[in-house]
């Protein structure tokens, strides 16, 4: 008697299983060229298409620095063709500050624990699961669907989203919108009196700040510790790195920021005084973490660097900053930095990227959040802004348009937000399923 084939398992199924196994690829990018390769995990997730039919292909910027790339005919040759983007890197994670070891993909307690369980490999497994059933379903989309993982996202990009916009366009033809990461979670508002709340905050990404990662420097006279030094390079860096970090930067509502508050408001059927918003994050709990970041533009000293040994002055100062700035406000931030930091300091741009938006008004937005609502009855998506960065800037350079939608459901005990690049990241299980059936529903519409 011939035996049956086993039955493939479905998306919700098999995507904490993927989630645990991209964890365990410890594809750390510290940036700066020091990063362990992203290849064997771009060769996994390969393999994970290539059994369902989808003739993806691995790419390379630098020896080991690799992409996944896939496109999928849809069934009708006229619709427009979608992306699906996410990354493959993540941010260091140091084991001894773990209660289990990062990039073991350990399942405890109902989550999946490790590096990446957030940013972005939960994502990646929820898209990875989800295609797979569909194209053993024979389900597809009506346009093309396109597919990148890639590399170095933790970084610049430009071994990763901007190398594959450039070098292989041909994948993003016909492409005018996609989604990727830092969108779709639940939120759970704070009540007075401590009762379970009757509603769910989901905020789906319309756009982000745009990035000014620079180096700054300050010159003087090298000479002896024990003499004078009227032009100390150190001290004049340190006079200009206090000044930006104590700048008290203006609050500026964006249009974005200004749907987000109004979305917020209605949701919650509260008001929120615009004039008093840092109050109003605060007094919102981790609802109001979702503008919180986002109303004013900033920037924070990450990196110094002088001298050689303590009784010689350096000629040459360095610092690092991040700066982040608003749609809109470019030069307005550009000439306020400069302000701040004197003639003695020049600065450079280690990377610099636009903001890039999508529109909260038009019919993906509505796909996205009649999703949501369909699993979830107690949704209330908003559309919001993220105060950091994802590879929605490569893909904006070619009229890309990106939302930030990785859809979780998750329990009020999690922080999730506060687990992006910090320590005991972990995902739900029952938050990826949530998510793959999101996904699925959401990919019928298009």
């Amino acid at each position: 008697m011939t035996q049956a084939p086993a039955r493939a398992r479905t998306a919700a199924q098999e995507v904490a299983e993927l989630c645990a196994t991209l964890i365990r690829f410890a594809t750390v990018n510290r940036g700066e060229g020091d990063a362990h390769p992203e290849r064997p995990a771009a060769e996994y997730v390969a393999g994970l298409l290539d059994e369902v039919g989808a003739e993806p292909v691995v790419v390379e910027s630098e020896p080991g620095r690799a992409s996944t790339l896939a496109r999928i005919p849809g069934t009708d040759p006229s619709a427009p063709a979608f992306l699906i983007h996410g990354h493959l890197d993540v941010v260091p994670a140091d084991p001894s500050e773990w209660a289990v070891h990062p990039f073991s993909g350990e399942v405890r307690d109902g989550c999946v624990w490790g590096r990446g369980a957030v940013d972005m490999k939960g994502s990646l497994a929820m898209t990875l699961a989800v295609v797979r059933q569909r194209l053993r379903e024979g389900r597809r989309t009506r346009g093309d669907l396109v597919l990148a993982f890639l590399a170095d996202e933790e970084c610049t990009g430009r071994l990763g989203s901007y190398h594959v916009v450039r070098e292989h366009r041909d994948f993003f033809t016909g492409v005018g919108e996609a989604i990727s990461e830092s969108g779709g979670f639940s939120v759970t508002p704070h009540t007075a009196d401590g009762s379970p709340p009757d509603k769910r905050i989901y905020p789906i990404a319309t756009g982000e700040r745009g990035t000014t990662w620079m180096r700054l420097t300050a010159r003087g006279t090298a000479g002896h510790g024990s003499k004078p030094a009227p032009d100390n390079a150190v001290a004049e860096l340190c006079h200009a790195v206090s000044r930006l970090a104590a700048y008290e930067w203006p609050v500026r509502l964006t249009p974005g920021v200004r749907a987000l508050l109004d979305g917020l408001a209605e949701a919650l059927g509260t008001t929120i005084d615009h004039d008093r918003l840092d109050e109003e994050a605060r007094r919102l709990g981790r609802v109001g973490r979702l503008f919180a970041g986002t109303i004013r533009n900033s920037l924070n000293p990450t990196r110094l660097e002088a001298g050689y040994k303590v009784n010689v002055v350096p000629g040459v100062a360095t610092a690092q900053v991040d700066g982040r700035f608003l749609p809109g406000t470019k030069e307005e931030f550009l000439a306020t930095v400069d302000r701040l930091l004197g003639p003695s300091v020049t600065r450079e741009f280690i990377n610099e990227d636009d903001a890039p938006s999508a529109d909260p008004t038009g019919p993906t937005f509505a796909a996205l959040a009649d999703a949501l609502r369909a699993e979830d009855p107690a949704a209330h998506p908003v559309p919001y802004v993220m105060s950091g960065g994802t590879d929605a800037k490569a893909f904006h350079r070619i009229g890309i348009r990106s939302f930030g939608f990785a859809p979780l459901l998750l329990g009020p005990e999690l922080d999730y937000q506060g687990m992006f690049h910090g320590v005991d990241e972990r995902v739900p299980v029952e938050g990826l399923r949530f998510g793959t059936r999101v996904l699925d529903r959401f990919l019928d519409t298009r």
